[in-house]
Parts: C-alpha cells; structure tokens; sequence
C-alpha cells in the first residue's frame, strides 16, 4: 500500500501533535503512533511547563541564566532565548486547545518552582500535567478533518536516496527525506508513506535502560532511524537521571516522585534516616538533579543499598494530599502513607538531552526532515536540562517547524519512483526469546556501564558487548519478516551505542556526564 500526505508525523506526544494541529489547515496530515495516542512521555510528565509568567518578579533574562547554568554553559544561547522568549505565547496556543493550568483564588497562574530554578514559573495542572496537555491535544487532533491518525503503526526506516539505489555516506552533501516505510502489524505488511514533509517526534530513549520512568515505546526508534539514514544525532552522552523513581522493583517505567515535592519541602534522607545533601551541594534537595542523582547513587553505593527516602511527613497532610493527589494513591496502594512514611526512591533514566541535531527551524541534516521535542537537540539543555523545560521546548519548536514546513512544502514534489519494501526470502523469526533476552541484555549493560557515573573501562566493556548483540541482531533481521519486536530492538542497540561513543568522545565530566577517569573539570 502507498498513501501520499502532504506532512507525515512520526509520534504523537505533545511535539507531534501540536505540529500537525498547527499545518493541517495547509495539507494532509498523517499521524503515526506505534501504540495508542495515550502513551507518550508527555503523559507521564508530572511536573509542568516551564514560562515566565510572573512578570512582577521575573523575566526573561533570569530564565535563560537558569537554563544556562543548569545545561552547564554548553547550551545553545540562541535556542534558550528562543524557547524562553517564546513560552508565553505558545502557553496561550496551549490554552487555547483546552489545557487549563491551575490557578490560584486571584485567578493568577497557580506557579511552582523546581530545582534549578530562582523564581516560581512552573504552570502545572494538579501533578499531571502532561497527561491534561496530551488530553487536550488528543481531542483536537481526533475533531480535525485534515488528520489521519495511525495506530498501532510502526515507522521502520525513512526513505532517502539510498532507497533508490544510490550511495549514501556521511559526507553525502544533499540527503533527502522522501518519506517512511511503516509497518502495520494488523496486516503484517510493510506500507509506503511519501510525504513532501515528514517530523520525528518519537521521543526519548528511557527504555535503553533496564530502570525507568518513560513509558517502554521509549525506545529512540526516531534517533536510531535518522542515524543509519546517516543524518547527524548529537550530545547522546547526556542521559538526564531523575533523582526519585519510586523504588518498587519489578515496576517497569518507574512511577515517578515529582521534584515539584522536593520544591514543596520534601527532604532525601539515607536508609539510616539521615539527610545527606548537605555533604554534596549548598542547595541541598534543590539542586540540579544531576547532582541530586550522582549523591543519591553515592549513598547507595557507600552503603550498598538499593534505595533512599523521601520524607515529607513534617508537611501538612491534607495539603500534601491536595498538592500530589496522584503520588498519594499509588504509594497508598503499596502500603506507603506519605504523611506517615518515608517514600522509598532511587534514580532513574528519565530523559535525554542530546538527539536529532536541528537548526532553529526544527530542520535537521537530512532535507525535508524536520525533527522535535525530545528526540531532537536544538541546543537547549545542553549538558543538563533545567526541569519543566522539555514540554516548552516541544511546542516552540513544533511551532518553529509548523511555520516553515508551511512555507516550503509546496517546492517539494513526491518521488514516484520509490521501490516497495522488500521482504523477499524473509520469515517471522521462530523464537521470540532471541529478540526478548537481547533486549533484557542491552538494558543491563547501559544500566551497569553507561549509568549515572562512567568510567573509561566500563564504556569499553559496554562496547565489546554491544557489539555481539549488534551483529546477531543485524543478521536476524536481514532474514526475518519486519516485527515490532525486532525494529525496537535494532533502534535500542543503535541509540545504546550512540550514548557509549559520545560518552567515549567526551574527555572530561561536564552536566549529566561524569565519568571518574576525568572527574574535576573547573568551567
């Protein structure tokens, strides 16, 4: 089957969808979604949405101070004043579509502030607030006429020139983006889609690791595509932890503790009950989580425990219950009463800095190409992103991206002359347990040797045995009909070893990549 769209979007998270709500007026829109429109990181995002708001004590210039420090003097400062002079009228667009933030009895902006941040300019809904942005864009998205939405479709491979039997390297100067090939596991088929303009929106990577917050389709399927498409993926090595994933082993994501509780008032505490942060910075539970994290896994690995606490039993517990309706239940239904008990946490994979290199339009190396949210670097969070940024980002870049799509789609034609998908001499692979153990393996070698504290030896081992895995996997998927299964897999390897070669170009500890071969840089 081929389909012709005037804009193919692969992903359907906030960046996504805001995009393809924003072009469809212009064209036909296809929306990819390799499960159920519902699960997205952007669900899962607790926290909130990072804007100046509060213009009677902040501003535009504080932002980007903050946003600087915390990514470690390696942002972009052309994308941070980008994204942050651009938040509160893409706040306004968001509104629009039916997101209502929080207010408070002035009927002002109900704001939080989160580590990292000087002032108070988080705009939150409850402690869920990606789930009411996904929700509302969910409504919009289905109520307009010009978008077709796929899912249960799973994007493949991007379709450039060497599709049509021409050589691609690295250094060739002119690679184009014709479209995707898109399986549909119903049929078991591999689709055509040509689109004058295709958007990754695919997400992060959490689901590298064996411990996580994201959901699993997290499996950098966008990042791993453009890379063998042999467009450019930039800053891998940055690999955010969130200091506090409610430690339930067996939970695969990780249900998340919220910083927004810390900023309420919530203190980390040792398993011998004893705060430890002010051993590590003067912002104790405040500071950036990169260094919230590496303490939390210091602690754990002095003591050899596999958790610490946080406490927030001093709060008001009927204000504690109001503020975290959601964390309340889910630690009720475990045994934990947090007005009464520590909260058990550990760090987790949460979200990845680097990814698509892109320019301010959202376009990346690849023509026709443009990518956005979590799965591309604009330059923003540099070596650590500032909390509460990554769902801003998302919608000012799909904005970006919307504007000059809209403006250029029309010079771009569709190629006709795009072969199908080939899976002649190919049969569905006989033992599923191959693909699942592979998968069970790379999680545990990224999580023990690409963690939150690296060294030159562990990244060499996780080299050695990424490698067998690569081979066996290359192999089995050359003979074996396209499966879910399989694709996820190949993009977990590739997007495994992209975080461990730039991990291993990296020759110093800087933002989320400390590594103790070099452990004092002074910047």
């Amino acid at each position: 089957m081929t389909y012709e769209y005037d804009y193919l979007v692969i992903g359907s998270g906030i960046a996504g969808m805001s995009f393809a709500l924003k072009v469809a007026g212009t064209g036909k829109v296809a929306l990819i979604c390799k499960t159920k429109l519902e699960e997205a990181n952007t669900f899962f995002a607790q926290g909130g949405v990072a804007s100046v708001t509060n213009l009677a004590v902040d501003n535009f210039d504080k932002h980007i101070e903050d946003t600087m420090i915390a990514g470690d003097w390696l942002s972009d400062p052309e994308a941070v004043k980008m994204v942050v002079t651009n938040a509160p009228s893409q706040i306004n667009e968001l509104i629009k579509w039916g997101v209502d933030f929080d207010k408070n009895e002035n009927g002002d902006f109900d704001l939080h502030r989160e580590g990292g941040h000087s002032e108070f300019r988080i705009l939150h809904h409850k402690d869920n607030t990606g789930a009411e942005i996904q929700e509302s864009l969910i409504e919009a998205v289905r109520n307009n006429p010009h978008i077709d939405i796929f899912e249960d479709h799973f994007a493949i491979e991007i379709i450039t020139q060497h599709h049509l039997g021409k050589i691609v390297t690295r250094r060739t100067p002119d690679i184009t983006c014709y479209g995707a090939y898109v399986l549909n596991p119903a049929t078991g088929k591999v689709d055509t889609f040509l689109a004058r303009v295709t958007l990754m929106a695919t997400g992060g990577v959490g689901a590298v690791y064996t411990t996580t917050t994201n959901p699993l389709v997290a499996t950098g399927d966008g990042i791993a595509m453009v890379y063998r498409a042999k467009g450019t993926v930039k800053d891998m090595e940055f690999i955010q932890f969130h200091p506090t994933a409610l430690y339930h082993p067996g939970d695969r994501p990780s249900f998340l503790i919220t910083e927004a509780m810390r900023g309420y008032g919530a203190v980390l505490r040792n398993k011998r009950g004893e705060e430890f942060m002010h051993k590590y910075d003067p912002r104790l539970s405040l500071a950036p989580r990169d260094i919230v994290a590496r303490a939390i896994d210091s602690e754990m690995k002095q003591y050899g425990d596999e958790h610490v606490y946080l406490d927030v039993t001093h709060k008001d517990p009927e204000e504690t219950k109001k503020h975290f309706p959601n964390i309340y239940q889910k630690c009720l239904s475990l045994g934990i009463d947090i007005t009464k008990d520590y909260i058990p946490v550990a760090p987790a994979a949460h979200y990845l800095c680097g990814g698509i290199k892109v320019d301010s339009n959202g376009e990346s190396s690849i023509k026709r190409l443009y990518a956005v949210g979590e799965c591309s670097c604009t330059g923003l969070h540099g070596g650590n992103r500032l909390a509460s940024n990554s769902l801003i980002e998302a919608v000012v870049y799909a904005d970006a991206a919307a504007h000059h799509a809209m403006e250029v789609k029309d010079h771009y034609p569709y190629r006709h002359d795009v072969p199908e998908w080939d899976d002649e001499g190919t049969r569905h692979p006989e033992e599923m347990v191959l693909i699942t153990q592979s998968i069970k393996e790379v999680g545990q070698i990224m999580t023990t040797y690409v963690g939150i504290v690296r060294s030159d030896l562990r990244l060499k081992r996780a080299w050695n045995r990424l490698d067998i895995l690569y081979e066996e996997t290359e192999k089995l998927f050359k003979c074996s009909k396209a499966s879910r299964e399989i694709c996820e897999l190949r993009n977990i390897i590739n997007v495994g070893y992209l975080i461990m070669r730039q991990a291993m170009e990296r020759k110093e500890s800087r933002g989320l990549h400390y590594t103790v071969d070099y452990p004092h840089t002074e910047h």
